[in-house]
């Protein structure tokens, strides 16, 4: 099939593409710049006219959209580019009858104050919609923490471990998650993607759960107990770990603010006030095997 990927130079975004050729697929890549036969060049803030997609979904067989930022700035407003851009690219799938779309979205967004988690949630309100008129066949996956050496948060957190002593926000020490591989959230990705269509039925009720699939790893713990793991897997003896009072994590978050690049921001703080956790089963089932172990993801990287 040729598929679309959006956001294709982003962290997900280029292991999808690796995982999608894995499978045998042509890929065409979405991304701010092209710089190739098979890449295409979007603007993911400005392009929120579905005319504007018409002529790139040409000969186009399914959508993975990866696209997604952590923060909002001038730059990359978070409402043009979760939710502006992707409504316009989901009508234009729809008129265009590309039925497929495998949206990346988040875990722990609902219930969420945050302009990141109103903003992931309106992307998904809006491709649901089409999915209950009948007009897509799309799947929303909802990523927990994904660990990957190429990824910025991964990379904090890695940071993190090799510090003999620390000091983490109380939100840290106790919000639970269950970190997933890259690569495996990429192979499930791919084939979501590959999965038979399901024939056009329009309903006017909420559509099936699967539509909603949570990417988990097997088990959960709190972000604390990870930046261990990652420590002892490195063969590192444990670290002494404090506690950082309130005020000072709030600080800190604003400091990160600062840094465009940083993993840790306001926003980060305010996500991790919810634990972000599932039932491991769906998603295994849609990966074909067991899902690694946050204690054996070095390994699994060759980190």
């Amino acid at each position: 099939m040729n598929i679309l990927v959006c956001g294709a130079r982003g962290f997900i975004g280029r292991a999808a593409c690796d995982a999608l050729r894995r499978h045998g697929h042509h890929v065409v890549e979405a991304a701010s710049v092209a710089t190739g036969p098979a890449s295409i060049a979007v603007d993911f803030v400005r392009d929120d006219d579905p005319a504007r997609w018409l002529p790139r979904l040409a000969g186009i067989d399914a959508v993975v959209n990866a696209v997604g930022v952590l923060r909002d700035s001038g730059h990359r407003p978070l409402a043009a580019v979760h939710e502006q851009v992707p409504r316009a690219l989901f009508e234009a799938c729809a008129t265009t009858g590309v039925r497929r779309v495998v949206h990346v979205s988040a875990l722990g967004i609902v219930g969420s104050s945050t302009a990141y988690a109103r903003t992931k949630r309106a992307a998904e309100d809006a491709l649901l919609a089409h999915v209950r008129a009948g007009r897509l066949d799309a799947v929303i996956v909802r990523p927990s923490i994904v660990f990957g050496r190429a990824g910025a948060s991964s990379r904090f957190f890695l940071a993190l471990s090799r510090l003999p002593a620390l000091l983490l926000p109380q939100a840290v020490r106790a919000t639970r998650v269950q970190p997933v591989a890259v690569a495996e959230l990429a192979d499930a990705l791919a084939r979501l993607v590959e999965a038979p269509l399901e024939p056009a039925r329009p309903s006017a009720t909420a559509p099936d759960a699967t539509r909603l699939l949570a990417a988990v790893g097997p088990a959960s713990l709190t972000l604390g107990e990870f930046i261990a793991s990652l420590r002892a897997q490195a063969g590192r003896a444990p670290a002494r770990v404090g506690t950082l009072p309130d005020a000072l994590a709030r600080w800190s978050a604003c400091a990160g603010d600062a840094l465009p690049m940083s993993p840790w921001c306001s926003a980060t703080l305010a996500l991790l006030a919810t634990d972000n956790v599932a039932d491991p089963a769906p998603f295994e089932r849609a990966l074909g095997r067991r899902a690694t172990r946050f204690d054996a993801l070095l390994a699994a990287e060759g980190t």
